[in-house]
């Protein structure tokens, strides 16, 4: 587990093990999200990543009470 520090302008830089694993890139939008007491970003992807991503997906997957 990575922890990063908020800077005096609230600022926080994403570890480079994660941009790797999730090919974030410089100026890439990202979606931030208060869920009950804790931050998430999402990654924003053009509209043209995002085609098919979905296709054989498995959607019989348990979920966390808090993301049903």
């Amino acid at each position: 587990m990575d922890t990063v520090t908020i800077s005096p302008t609230f600022r926080v830089v994403i570890p480079k093990r994660i941009r790797d694993a999730l090919h974030l890139r410089p100026g890439q939008k990202v979606l931030a999200l208060r869920v009950n007491d804790r931050v998430e970003l999402v990654p924003l992807l053009e509209p043209e990543a995002r085609r098919g991503f979905l296709r054989g997906i498995d959607t019989d997957v348990p979920r966390d009470a808090d993301r049903a």
